[in-house]
């Protein structure tokens, strides 16, 4: 197993690893809307937090040797269900190849965001 790091992300919050390499497979970390370079909730909306969210994923996958073309799978929660339309068009841009994804309503998210998303993609 290989750790991933990278500043271009937000650190984790916790004690875990924004990703692990094992074998072909990358496994991030559910990525919040934390901007690295203030490590603080910028946008208050779904739409620009999902923008930092995508931001997040694609800077820990680049640091793995992945992208979102090679994502596998994706888990995503949301606050609030109403805000799944908004979410989905922004993240139809990032996931274009379109991979197996499950979509849950949380009811409470990290630092009180209103999206996470973790990716299992190849490396």
């Amino acid at each position: 197993m290989q750790k991933i790091h990278t500043n271009t992300a937000p650190a984790a919050v916790g004690p875990y690893s924004q990703a692990i390499v094992s074998g072909s497979l990358v496994f991030t970390s559910g990525q919040i809307a934390i901007d690295p370079a203030t490590n603080a909730v910028e946008a208050a909306d779904i739409t620009g937090q999902t923008e930092q969210v995508m931001k997040n994923l694609g800077a820990v996958l680049e640091a793995a040797g992945s992208s979102f073309e090679k994502a596998v799978k994706t888990t995503c929660f949301l606050a609030d269900m109403g805000d799944f339309a908004a979410f989905n068009e922004i993240y139809g841009r990032y996931f274009t190849s379109l991979p197996s994804r499950s979509c849950v309503a949380a009811k409470t998210l990290p630092k009180n965001v209103l999206v996470e998303v973790e990716v299992i993609a190849e490396v």
